[in-house]
Order: structure tokens, then sequence, then C-alpha cells
């Protein structure tokens, strides 16, 4: 049997419903010829009369009655489906959500640049979120793809992207070297963004002090990284931050190593594979082809 149409089966059970041409033509937006010749279409293709003509309008056959209900289940799963392709095609085209952290201010926004130069139609939504919080999302469905601390739970596939280690930034016009982190730490309050902000900056903060027997009590003073930077800026004290903040450092600021034992970390981007879309993959591709290409 040839495929069916799916507007012979809308026409189908709408002539079922009306019991009548002429209603059932006004209801499909129709003419009645054009009506009856998909009825006889359909017909054709199911190799019986699926309806009895009379003057009292139009009566389903045994036949037609037997067909009916699952002409119907046919044309609510034609409209599931289209909905879910709807709902689906607007996810992959409309918008694509990235989480991301202090530790990949450099290569991220390079990334997404290039992405919306191939994909001007898709709108990317940039949210500067905590590792923890960000694989929470991602579970949840509501980020695509974050660039966090590793690792992550099983649940989520992952792109390592490179290590970080910990710098101290300071007021360009200290002149001590790492050597004096010890005084510098005595001199200048140490400032930190909001723990709840960033608890994984936090937590390596608080690590490497205790690690190096380093007396400081971090002052938590701002809530985003440019406010931080601008008070370090003004001479208001010192921060631990990761080391690929370089590349977004103002005037006024510089970073020295601290020199001392301290552990590293991993940074990576992050997604839900169980999760299909099309643009997250996309994305995920122009990372790899760059990282190939460093």
């Amino acid at each position: 049997m040839a495929g069916i149409d799916i507007k012979l089966l809308r026409a189908f059970v709408t002539l079922t419903d009306k019991g009548s041409y002429q209603k059932a033509a006004e209801s499909l937006f129709l003419t009645q010829p054009a009506l009856s010749k998909q009825i006889n279409k359909l017909e054709e293709l199911t190799g019986g009369i699926l309806f009895l003509r009379g003057r009292h309008g139009a009566t389903p056959t045994h036949a037609g009655l037997l067909l009916y209900p699952k002409a119907i289940d046919l044309l609510n799963s034609y409209a599931e489906f289209m909905s879910l392709t709807q709902a689906i095609h607007q996810a992959n085209t409309d918008k694509l959500m990235l989480g991301f952290g202090l530790s990949t201010f450099q290569n991220a926004p390079v990334w997404i640049n290039i992405f919306r130069k191939k994909f001007p139609e898709c709108d990317v939504n940039i949210r500067q979120i905590s590792s923890t919080v960000q694989v929470k999302m991602l579970e949840e469905g509501t980020l695509h793809a974050g660039f966090l601390r590793l690792p992550v739970p099983d649940s989520l596939a992952y792109r390592v992207l490179h290590d970080e280690k910990l710098m101290l930034a300071l007021p360009s016009c200290i002149d001590d070297g790492q050597e004096n982190i010890p005084q510098i730490l005595s001199s200048y309050p140490l400032l930190q963004i909001e723990p709840a902000m960033s608890p994984c900056l936090a937590e390596q903060t608080a690590h490497f002090l205790k690690t190096n027997h380093l007396s400081a009590s971090p002052v938590s003073a701002t809530e985003d990284i440019p406010s931080l930077l601008a008070l370090i800026a003004g001479e208001n004290g010192v921060a631990f931050l990761p080391a690929s903040i370089s590349n977004i450092l103002p005037a006024g600021v510089r970073l020295i190593s601290p020199g001392v034992s301290q552990t590293c970390w991993r940074i990576g981007v992050a997604w839900d594979p169980k999760i299909a879309n099309r643009l997250r993959d996309d994305f995920l591709q122009i990372i790899h082809d760059n990282e190939m290409l460093a």
C-alpha cells in the first residue's frame, strides 16, 4: 500500500465527526469537490468504501468505523511528533546556554566569538557560575555546556582544557618578589570574591594558605572579578586568583607566582551526552578544532 498523506486522514476524521461534506469542507477550509477527491483517494488507497453518501450526509461504513479510532491515534501521534520537532528545533537554533568560571576567561570568549560568527542566528547566553552549580544545571538540562573545575560526575562527559594554579594579584606599585609573599600578606589585606559566588577559588585559597603555613584572613570584598581587580589596582589589597586571569588584568595590577608548594587543578568543558543538542555539539567541535591547532 502506498503511503497515506496526513491530510487524507484528517479529511476522513473530520467527515466522520461532521457527518456532512459541506460542514467538513468548511471546517477544513476546502471546497466540497476537493474534500470528495481526498476521500476518494483514501478509499482507493485502503481498498474499500469508507462512507455511504446520501441526502442526509455521509455515514461511515463498518470499515470506516473500525478505522476511525486508529486514524485518531495517528493524527494525535503526528501532532505530538510535530510539537516535539518544533521544541527540539527551537532548542537547537534559538539559544545556547553556557556556564563558565574564573579559569576560562582566556579561551572561552574566543571560542564563543567563533561560534557566533558561524551561527549568527543563535542566541548565546553566558553566565559566570560556580562549578558545583554548573554540574547541577547540566544534569537538569538547564545548561548546555559548562567550563568548570574537574572532576565531574560519571553522568557527564568532559574534555580537559588545561591545568590551573594560583597566582597572587597585587598592585603594580608593590615591587616585592615571590620570596616576600609572607611580607606582602602581612602588609596588605587578602581580598577575595564572596565564597558563595566562587566556592572553588575560596577553597583553593584556604588550602594554599594552610599547606604553606601562611597567616592571612581572606576578606570577602565583592561578588565579581572586575570589581576585585579594580580594588587591587586601587591598592586596597591583594588576592589569589587563577593564573589564566592574566589576559584580562587591568592597568595597575600584576601577577606573581607564590613560588611555594601548591596543588594544581584541572579545568575542562562538560556536557550531558544523554541530551541531544546540535548547536552544543557544533560548539564543542569548535573547541576541539581550536585545541588541535593550539
